[in-house]
């Protein structure tokens, strides 16, 4: 258990810090962002970025949720 959460915990890190260098914009978010200047565009890319986590946030809530009651069947 100590090792999952280790590197449960080093895996959230990694992403927290490489956040800011990943460009999540399809064509069409890229050519409106590129009109708005650089501030927008890195909000729109923060928001779509933002987007995105937030259905694998649940999926590992509930898969955590899952693993642990199935631990206590066994």
């Amino acid at each position: 258990m100590k090792k999952f959460l280790t590197i449960s915990f080093l895996i959230i890190i990694y992403c927290l810090f490489t956040i800011h260098s990943v460009s999540a914009q399809c064509s069409i978010c890229t050519k409106t962002a590129s009109q708005l200047g650089e501030g927008p565009a890195k909000a729109l890319n923060g928001g779509i970025i933002y987007l995105m986590m937030t259905p694998f946030a649940i999926m590992g809530f509930i898969g955590y949720r899952w693993w642990k009651s199935q631990k206590e069947v066994e």
